[in-house]
């Protein structure tokens, strides 16, 4: 088998109102799918807040598997 391991870091929007960046958690996820691989696992872990009203960052660990 063959995986794929990729990281991405989501930009919560200011004070809890959602993530800013899912279209890139969702680019990453459809070009590897392109490429013939699922998505096998997933983990995220929280980053802490940057700033006054900056939000959280949450790092997602994926890993893809070649079907």
């Amino acid at each position: 088998m063959q995986y794929v391991v990729l990281q991405v870091v989501l930009k919560e929007e200011w004070l809890g109102h959602g993530s800013r960046n899912l279209g890139e958690l969702e680019k990453v996820i459809n070009e590897q799918a392109a490429k013939g691989y699922r998505l096998h696992t997933m983990s995220t872990t929280n980053g802490g807040s940057k700033g006054f009203g900056g939000g959280d960052r949450i790092q997602a660990t994926l890993v893809f598997e070649k079907l």
